[in-house]
């Protein structure tokens, strides 16, 4: 019997495409708009639509598999090169050597896998090592003494034949490990890897299965971890868990679908990255100029902590303390500044008494921003995504800081 090749729709980011009435299901159209109506917006045949259907990707690139027979593929405007290298920085990945051989990827699609198969060698490398292992406290009642008894406890129920117990347990089934089964789940499960690395992705997994407890994990679970001489090179396997729990979280699941789709989000991908390339260049520009970089800092609006703002970036005088820039990213398909954006912007300066305001914008505007409102400077400047990125960075600062 032959196995049909699924139909995929191919989008570009926020270019729209027409489809005639009979290339989509109405039940598939709507299952679109009901469940990714944030990445794809769905025109229905209509008058307005000349009896077609009219699909426009957003601000979100990767793969969505409707149904076993409907695939949606959403391509990103930027070069995927450039792609690849936001990711390197936004996921801490790019001082890891196993990228190098990633650089031929033709479709986002190929460097996932690629990911894929390296996260699961490395893990199946680190089984054959060993994996971590920890002590963990335990207390249970036992027919036996281990560890620490509870004497009083014992005292007042003689005639319990079991004994509450508490002691140590040197075990795997720790997070460090657990993270790593939680992610070799999500990916088998994604079904956007081919036979090629299935059979090592399946065999990693099993290879955990017997030691961990399979659970939950949030993409926030690999950040800001500890680590030892026993555990250090757990580091980048819990970056590449971040990427892909990110990407492919059960929370995008819908309805029936036995797959979880792949899904980017350029915004957030576009807000890490310049602030990663800011901190990665700090050393060599912004030290320099004795200015330090903040990053995600929130402000508290009146006397309790129920309303705040979070701003992107500040960039602080390091010898006074003062707040010299607040900066905020904007990934828009926009000819000029939105007024909201302009309000926002001044917003932050005043709560940070900074007269210099940055709206970032990853290509030239057509109506660039340089004005005054009061003492604060707005201003929209690039940092482009069409050329190559250290250049763009560079670039970017030059207009920033009026350096050379």
């Amino acid at each position: 019997m032959s196995v049909t090749s699924p139909q995929i729709i191919e989008l570009t980011e926020y270019v729209s495409k027409s489809l005639p009435r009979s290339l989509l299901p109405d039940a598939i159209g709507e299952m679109l708009w009901r469940d990714y109506n944030t990445q794809v917006s769905v025109d229905f045949p209509s008058p307005k639509t000349g009896d077609r259907w009219r699909l426009t990707a957003q601000g979100w690139v990767g793969y969505i598999p409707l149904t076993s027979d409907f695939h949606i593929a959403l391509h990103p405007k930027v070069k995927l090169a450039n792609l690849l290298g936001m990711l390197e920085y936004a996921y801490d990945l790019k001082s890891f050597r196993f990228l190098s051989g990633l650089v031929d990827c033709q479709t986002l699609l190929e460097f996932y896998e690629r990911l894929a198969d390296i996260l699961a060698r490395r893990i199946l490398n680190r089984g054959r090592q060993g994996f971590y292992c920890a002590y963990i406290p335990k207390t249970e009642y036992l027919p036996y003494v281990r560890g620490r008894i509870d004497v009083r406890l014992l005292v007042t129920r003689p005639w319990d034949t079991k004994i509450q117990c508490h002691y140590e347990e040197h075990t795997a089934d720790v997070e460090e490990n657990q993270i790593l089964a939680w992610t070799l789940w999500c990916i088998a499960r994604s079904g956007l890897c081919t036979e090629r690395v299935m059979p090592t992705v399946r065999r990693a997994y099993h290879l955990l299965q017997g030691l961990v407890t399979l659970q939950p994990f949030n993409p926030r679970a690999c950040i800001g971890r500890q680590y030892n001489r026993l555990n250090e090179d757990y580091r980048p396997l819990h970056a590449l868990c971040r990427f892909f729990l990110e990407q492919i979280a059960p929370s995008h699941e819908t309805g029936a679908n036995a797959t979880l789709p792949f899904l980017v989000n350029m915004s957030q991908l576009y807000e890490r990255f310049v602030a990663e390339w800011l901190k990665a260049h700090q050393k060599t520009v912004l030290l320099r100029l004795a200015l330090d970089i903040q990053s995600q800092e929130r402000i508290y609006l009146g006397q309790g902590k129920a309303l705040y703002f979070d701003i992107d970036l500040v960039l602080y005088d390091m010898t006074t303390g003062i707040a010299r820039y607040v900066l905020d990213t904007k990934y828009k398909a926009a000819s000029k500044p939105a007024t909201a954006d302009i309000n926002q912007m001044v917003a932050y300066a005043e709560a940070k008494g900074c007269q210099e305001a940055i709206l970032i914008y990853p290509a030239p505007l057509a109506e660039p921003l340089n004005i005054k409102v009061g003492s604060i400077r707005i201003r929209s400047l690039t940092f482009s995504l069409a050329l190559d990125l250290e250049q763009a960075g560079y670039r970017f600062l030059q207009d920033l800081l009026g350096t050379d």
